[in-house]
């Protein structure tokens, strides 16, 4: 085993932990496989050439030989994974407890910087009250592992941390056993689908989140926020600025199973959640408050509350808080009953709440009688985390956002004037357009007539906005806030997207001005979206009637920017400094005509999706363009990743609110030089296009990549493409991104920038000094660079030689990669002269670590996948090696830790 490289005295621990696991996988693979296979695993662990070992005993191995060393690469990677996790946490533990200064990232340390700076509390009030930052968690197929097989690795990771406290041989015995328990299960547990994951299946894994962990983190993280700005603020109070949006159940864009049956769906799964949450809190509270008024004073509120109480026990005539507490659940199970949800309650029924808020009204007149009576710590107990709870997830629990494609819309809004006997709506140009939307959108008269037979896809659209009104009116009028236009291009998007509300009841003439029950948000995405978003909004906001619709939304307009689609058009240079200089447009342009922005971005997990750390990130944007108001997208394994443990999902949500506070508070930086990034992005954007469109590209990257299995991998419910496969821009990004991540070439996040490093320094030598000079002062440089650093720390040439063998056009297939070669080879060589370092990850210990320990077992699942797919080629019928293909893309995902 390669655990010699744990050299550092820190590692010690997590060498153990390693130790332990991997004994325990080799005591499994004694029992459960064949010798050969052992063998093999064990030949890996200490080898320098995982493609040697893997070349020299394929051919000696049978099916299901093979099928259990592709699983025994996987696992022995998930559980280096377990391992490096569970030592982060008590690396942190031990910086804890050592009283070291507050992380960065941390509440903690932003609060510092405020009062280094001098911030003062009114400036800090007035941010909190205009903040609002929100982790949106979407339904885009990236996460290859099931949930079965993420229960057993939560159960490691609980067991893991035992492992060193134990003080007997009876204690690591026991433990021992739980583990290799887990193990066997894990083992023979399959790791595939055989199913296709459908709509329903996505919502409730989503749902399934919140009991694992945002129901306690996010209360804690409000009490930890409160804490940290109360003791340098001690008068600051802490609005709900953090929250955890949704898609899943309502981004029908490229989905057709979504519907309005769905999006009922989710949220009667929404609710069913949430309230089972609240009653078992109210039942805790119960127990936890049987204070006497013979030992305390009770306010009349509360009186009264337990003076109306289906608890009637006579234990109970002395203690209000019980009483009261019964009321309140009576009511708030009344209510569940009330929207079609099946609870018990030992209090019965009482009068269902309204609403949320007269629920948390109920309970702040509690909380307020015991702060008022010498309870104040049991008032900021479970009480207070409650309160937090049932304003930040409502009735609806997390709000969900409506997206669509703007054609899809115009589609809609087409049929509606053909039947009205208005214009052709698609033969009109944009100006045009705007004119006859306007036109509808200044009166009430209806388009819809519900006597004409309108198209399925017409009846299937207003049937969702239809759907969304009722659930606003039944759930909360936050629960549903946005409805998001991809692939945005003209201002008519917008309007014709206004209509569809109008013709849905989300929106209505008030005193002959537009009143809104949901934002409209357009997603700029390509390159040429990103250039024309400025022009796009001043049009909108130049219109008398948009403006108005906009004061009927707090003033504030929210824009979604698409770093997907930005990368595969033009590249990862290009794509990150278009979307740069996009902010920096919008934040003028917001400015000048005097309107709140809030800016949505769409990250993937990867880099080439624009992935990397969150906090980074933030503190990368440009000055003016978070202003306290930042949505940010997670998807696939990066939910499982940072959010289904407590205790992550705490760090990162905070990581999400400092730095955003940080960003909205603190002196900005300074913008990159704008000359220099564009001549860096043109030149990348120049050699990148030369690439993907050169002849045979579409053919190499088909035939080189995993890209047809993964499209048959039953990841997620939507399609991997809009069309087909056969052209990169119908291609979605996740499986564009996922398939250049398993054949190890990472390409997406780094072809171009070599080459444009070099044509810079070429025409002016002094360029490289002020590539450097940003490296080390420009957070958006330095953030770009570190981003690549990472990925292509993680490029294996070699491997990626192999699996240009595929291609049914060796001489072609030989020429493109001889051209990717050569791009990889300037791009690293570049990095380092920027960075002024001898070699990748010099910086980043933890990374470095973590990927010299999974070396071994991913390049042998890439040598396994490459022989693989060779016979499926020949064999495309054969399910079995579709199904080992399978299993190998699996392996990698999880050893490199994303996927799209």
């Amino acid at each position: 085993m390669r655990l010699h490289i744990l050299s550092n005295p820190k590692d010690e621990p997590l060498a153990a932990d390693a130790e332990f696991l991997t004994q325990s996988l080799f005591k499994l693979l004694h029992n459960e496989t064949t010798e050969i296979v052992l063998n093999t695993i064990k030949k890996l662990a200490d080898s320098d050439d995982s493609s040697a070992v893997i070349e020299e005993v394929l051919p000696k191995l049978n099916e299901r030989q093979t099928q259990n060393l592709i699983l025994a690469c996987g696992l022995f990677s998930q559980m280096l994974n377990i391992a490096e996790d569970v030592h982060h946490e008590r690396r942190r533990l031990a910086h804890e407890h050592a009283g070291s200064s507050a992380a960065s990232g941390s509440v903690a340390d932003t609060v510092r910087k405020l009062k280094a700076h001098g911030v003062d509390a009114a400036a800090v009030q007035n941010q909190l009250d205009h903040t609002h930052i929100a982790a949106v968690l979407t339904a885009h197929p990236t996460e290859v592992q099931r949930q079965a097989t993420l229960n057993f690795h939560r159960r490691i990771r609980a067991l893991l941390p035992q492992y060193e406290r134990c003080n007997s041989d009876e204690e690591r015995t026991e433990l021992q056993r739980e583990v290799d328990a887990t193990l066997l299960a894990l083992w023979q547990t399959s790791e595939t689908r055989h199913f296709k994951v459908t709509v329903k299946n996505e919502i409730n894994n989503g749902v399934s989140i919140f009991p694992l962990s945002f129901f306690q983190a996010l209360p804690k993280l409000y009490r930890s926020i409160e804490k940290e700005f109360q003791t340098t603020y001690p008068d600051i109070r802490i609005p709900d600025i953090l929250q955890i949006g949704g898609w899943i159940g309502g981004d029908r864009d490229g989905n057709p199973f979504v519907s309005a049956e769905t999006l009922r769906h989710a949220f009667r799964q929404h609710a069913d959640t949430v309230f089972h949450y609240y009653r078992r809190q109210l039942a805790e509270l119960y127990h936890d408050l049987p204070l006497s008024t013979r030992r305390v004073n009770v306010s009349e509120e509360v009186l009264a509350l337990a003076a109306v109480s289906p608890d009637t026990e006579i234990a109970r005539e002395e203690e209000p808080y019980r009483r009261a507490i019964a009321y309140i659940m009576s009511r708030l199970i009344a209510r569940g009953h009330e929207i079609g949800l099946t609870l018990g309650c030992k209090f019965g029924l009482g009068e269902p709440y309204p609403n949320a808020e007269a629920f948390i009204a109920d309970l702040k007149a509690m909380q307020r009688s015991l702060r008022d009576n010498g309870s104040a710590m049991l008032a900021d107990a479970r009480l207070a985390d409650i309160i937090r709870a049932a304003s930040v997830f409502g009735f609806y629990m997390m709000p969900l956002d409506l997206r669509q494609h703007a054609a899809k819309h115009a589609e809609v809004v087409a049929e509606l004037f053909r039947h009205a006997g208005l214009e052709d709506y698609d033969s009109l140009t944009e100006q045009e357009k705007q004119a006859v939307l306007l036109r509808e959108l200044s009166n009430q008269r209806p388009l819809y007539n519900p006597y004409i037979d309108y198209s399925e896809h017409t009846q299937h659209e207003l049937a969702i906005f239809h759907e969304a009104r009722k659930v606003k009116d039944e759930l909360g009028e936050k629960a549903i806030n946005q409805s998001i236009i991809s692939n945005c291009e003209q201002p008519s998007d917008l309007l014709a997207l206004a209509v569809l509300l109008q013709e849905t009841g989300l929106l209505v003439l008030e005193n002959g001005k537009p009143v809104s029950r949901i934002n409209i948000v357009p997603l700029f995405e390509t390159i040429e979206a990103l250039e024309n978003a400025c022009s796009v909004m001043d049009t909108l906001f130049n219109l008398p009637w948009y403006r108005d619709l906009l004061a009927s939304r707090d003033n504030t307009q929210e824009i979604m920017l698409g770093y997907s689609d930005s990368n595969k058009d033009g590249g990862y240079v290009t794509s990150s400094w278009g979307l740069y200089q996009a902010e920096q447009g919008l934040v003028e342009l917001f400015r000048r005509h005097g309107i709140r922005m809030r800016l949505f971005h769409g990250r993937g997990g990867s880099v080439g999706r624009g992935g990397g750390p969150s906090y980074q990130a933030i503190l990368a944007q440009p000055e003016g363009s978070v202003a306290g108001q930042i949505r940010i997208t997670e998807q696939g394994e990066v939910i499982t990743a940072k959010y289904a443990d407590a205790g992550n999902a705490h760090r990162n949500l905070e990581t999400l609110v400092a730095a955003t506070l940080e960003a909205s508070l603190l002196p900005q930086h300074q913008d990159p030089d704008s000359t220099l990034m564009q001549a860096l992005s043109d030149s990348a954007f120049k050699h990148y296009r030369a690439l993907i469109t050169c002849d045979g590209f579409i053919d190499y990257f088909l035939q080189t990549s995993p890209i047809q299995e993964i499209a048959t991998l039953n990841l997620g419910s939507r399609p991997a493409s809009r069309k087909t496969l056969a052209r990169i821009q119908d291609l979605r990004a996740i499986p564009w991104v996922f398939s250049w991540t398993q054949n190890r070439l990472m390409l997406p996040a780094w072809y171009g920038f070599g080459s444009a490093v070099e044509e810079l320094c070429q025409a002016d030598s002094g360029r490289l000094k002020d590539l450097q000079q940003h490296a080390q002062n420009n957070p958006f440089f330095q953030t770009m660079l570190s981003n690549m650093e990472q990925v292509m720390a993680k490029t294996d040439l070699t491997l990626a030689e192999n699996y240009a063998g595929l291609s049914r056009s060796p001489e072609r297939a030989a020429e493109i990669f001889a051209m990717i070669k050569q791009e990889y080879l300037k791009s690293r060589q570049a990095l380092m002269d920027i960075l002024q370092t001898e070699e990748l990850l010099s910086d980043n210990r933890s990374l470095a670590r973590s990927l010299a320990l999974r070396i071994p077992y991913l390049n042998a699942l890439g040598g396994l996948q490459i022989a693989l797919l060779k016979r499926l080629r020949q064999d495309p019928e054969n399910a079995h090696l579709l199904q080992m293909v399978h299993l190998t893309i699996n392996g990698v995902a999880q050893g490199l830790r994303n996927t799209g």
